[in-house]
């Protein structure tokens, strides 16, 4: 590649059939971001600039983060920030990245927080805060929240903090470092949301190398059955929440029977986009 010169629309066209060619999906998109990162530019600045030549510097350092593409390192990972909720966010390998599934978890919290509004601010819980995607995307669309973020990874919280700040929410968010399965702390919560992990152990080595490779275990596994989460969730709830709380947990698609069973309350599940389980809302009541 160094023995040709280069403009942006012929690197772009080579690379995504390239990359296409290995398997991957997304090339062309996950061309024109490397490309945008390297070159600081929008992606459709780069359209505007489509005969403009990449100089030894700039050749050298896309094919360093292609490189990195090609070993299955995530996008998210090598740019180090992604978007949820239409939000910025920061991410690393400390943090999962924040998937848009997740975003349904959030309409729904919203969604339940318009239909029964409250004069005095309301009090959301966020356990396994990661990125802080959840609690930051709650913060920005409530203007009442006060809302405590936990994590048991210090890097996580400094991550979730950083992101706060940048979206100039930090003041509504109090992060805590925070073992979900040790004593909770004693407080009043009317919402207590979290996507936890819920992987079984021997579905991890069916995933993708993005996933295996990069991705905090962690975040990610929860026991031999993946309900481990949301067996300690059910038997704390209630020493957390004020009269008539709500709780709203992102789950497998394979999950809402034994949700039911789990938390002996009052359920609702809903559907993502294709149709598969994927919200749970438990009824905690007073």
């Amino acid at each position: 590649m160094e023995k040709k010169r280069w403009s942006v629309i012929e690197l772009i066209n080579w690379t995504a059939d390239y990359i296409k060619e290995k398997g991957f999906e997304n090339a062309r998109l996950e061309t024109e971001w490397l490309l945008s990162h390297v070159l600081q530019k929008k992606r459709l600045e780069l359209y505007l600039n489509f005969d403009r030549p990449l100089d030894s510097r700039e050749l050298a350092d896309f094919k360093s983060l292609l490189k990195r593409r090609l070993n299955h390192e995530p996008v998210q990972y090598i740019l180090q920030e992604t978007e949820f909720y239409s939000l910025p966010f920061k991410v690393n390998r400390h943090v999962l990245i924040p998937r848009p599934e997740t975003e349904l978890l959030v309409d729904k919290v919203i969604e339940h927080i318009h239909k029964n509004p409250k004069s005095e601010s309301y009090n959301i819980l966020d356990i396994g805060t990661g990125s802080g995607c959840i609690a930051i995307a709650l913060a920005k669309q409530i203007e009442n929240a006060h809302i405590e973020a936990w994590d048991v990874s210090e890097n996580a919280l400094h991550v979730a903090h950083e992101n706060a700040k940048w979206n100039k929410v930090d003041h509504k968010i109090c992060f805590k470092q925070q073992n979900v399965f040790d004593a909770w702390p004693s407080a009043r919560f009317d919402i207590i949301v979290s996507n936890p992990p819920y992987i079984r152990k021997n579905e991890w080595q069916d995933l993708a190398p993005e996933i295996i490779n990069f991705e905090p275990q962690s975040a990610l596994i929860a026991g031999e059955d993946g309900l481990t989460y949301y067996r300690k969730f059910a038997s704390e709830i209630t020493n957390v929440t004020a009269p008539y709380s709500y709780a709203f947990f992102e789950i497998g698609a394979d999950m809402a029977d034994s949700m039911k069973s789990i938390f002996d309350m009052k359920t609702k599940v809903f559907q993502d986009l294709a149709g598969r389980d994927r919200i749970i809302k438990v009824e905690i009541g007073g």
